[in-house]
């Protein structure tokens, strides 16, 4: 039986009408940039996690990139971050000039151990960026605590976590600026790259719009103004149509991108947030069902608080024997990942920080041993249980 890591076509299938529909609409409609497909998906993000502002941007990774600019950390400046999670994360911090400083992650739920952030806090240090890394929470009341008490800010890497809860409290309104990738694979993704930054900080809001589209226009000059001390109104001219031409976009207040969420993401974005909380619970139920039938003895499973709602953007495995596993998994045309195989902090792109192995020892651990297995909602009854009949009767 072939069951990928994540089963994008069987999606597809059922939502076919709905987004063909909403494609035909946008090209008859003409308005392929900043169009009202993009205005009702922020609006709609902004109702569905209960924060202020929320900005469709490029990519997630753009994302934190124009969050990091945004509260002005460059050159000289140090962010606080795991080393184990996707590359972006890290990349952000180099891009804008600034350094990463990694923080080993626990065992239990691979997120920062918020446990050892204070000891890496130095002079330079302007931000900590912890990752909700696999769709889990992180320890956010006590990272919050030491950001207040250290004066620093805080930047939710929450890329993998859509519609994850914090304590009841959505992730992506827990901090300072939060950012969110809707890459394809991602529990809401769309097809090709798209991001999203979200704040409750009305100026923030007013950088990052100004960031996203090269510092131009009236979020540019507000920016400015707003960076600048300067107590001017900005008029908004509310008659401009800004999918096509907006004379204000040729006025440049600062260096920013050209990162937009386009229209066509965007319109199936909001066919897909219908099925966003569906397709969250969904997996949750296969991930009890992998914990209640996986055979302890032979694989490692998460263990999570149960005062958070984890939305399982992976479902990971450990074992001692994972390149037996993977190529038992490879001739059996079971889907899996490796996440993640080098930590950042050994990546030979970050070898002059000085890093060596055995300095972060929980997330080298975890590098070696860590294995995701299909938790994808269009899995059906009897692919759960062929992959859970296949692993606990492996001989490894």
């Amino acid at each position: 039986m072939k069951i990928p890591l994540l089963n994008l076509k069987r999606q597809y299938s059922y939502l076919k009408k709905d987004i063909e529909n909403v494609i035909s609409e946008i090209l008859e409609g003409g308005a392929y940039i900043n169009g009202p497909q993009t205005k009702k998906f922020e609006k709609r993000m902004e109702e569905y996690l209960g924060v202020k502002h929320a900005i469709g941007v490029g990519n997630g990774t753009d994302a934190l990139v124009i969050a990091l600019e945004t509260l002005g950390i460059g050159k000289g400046d140090e962010v606080i971050t795991s080393p184990f999670t996707f590359f972006a994360t890290a990349e952000a911090i180099s891009v804008v000039g600034a350094k990463p400083v990694f923080v080993d992650v626990k065992l239990e739920d691979f997120n920062i151990d918020e446990t050892k952030i204070e000891k890496a806090i130095t002079s330079k240090t302007k931000a900590i960026i912890p990752v909700h890394i696999f769709g889990t929470p992180a320890n956010m009341d006590k990272i919050n605590e030491i950001a207040k008490k250290n004066n620093l800010y805080v930047i939710e890497d929450a890329c993998q976590a859509i519609g994850a809860r914090y304590k009841n409290k959505m992730v992506g309104t827990l901090s300072d600026i939060a950012c969110f990738s809707f890459f394809p694979t991602k529990n809401l993704g769309t097809y090709g790259d798209g991001g999203l930054i979200t704040t409750n900080n009305d100026n923030f809001a007013t950088i990052c719009r100004a960031l996203k589209a090269h510092g131009s226009g009236e979020n540019g000059e507000k920016a400015y103004n707003f960076l600048n001390n300067i107590k001017e109104e900005v008029k908004v001219d509310n008659q401009v149509d800004d999918t096509v031409y907006n004379p204000k976009k040729y006025y440049n207040y600062l260096i920013g991108h050209n990162s937009r969420l386009d229209e066509l993401h965007a319109g199936i974005l909001n066919v897909k947030l219908n099925y966003l909380d569906e397709w969250n619970n969904k997996r949750n139920e296969i991930a009890k069902y992998y914990d209640k039938k996986l055979d302890d003895k032979k694989y490692k499973k998460m263990k999570l608080s149960k005062d958070d709602f984890n939305v399982y953007h992976m479902y990971i495995i450990q074992t001692e024997n994972r390149n037996e596993l993977s190529k038992k998994l490879d001739e059996a045309e079971i889907g899996y990942g490796v996440y993640y195989p080098v930590p950042l902090h050994l990546q030979k792109v970050y070898k002059s920080l000085g890093y060596k192995e055995g300095d972060l020892p929980n997330a080298e651990y975890l590098s070696k041993r860590t294995l995701a297995i299909p938790v994808d909602p269009e899995l059906t009854e009897e692919e759960k249980e062929y992959i859970i009949n296949f692993l606990n009767n492996l001989e490894l």
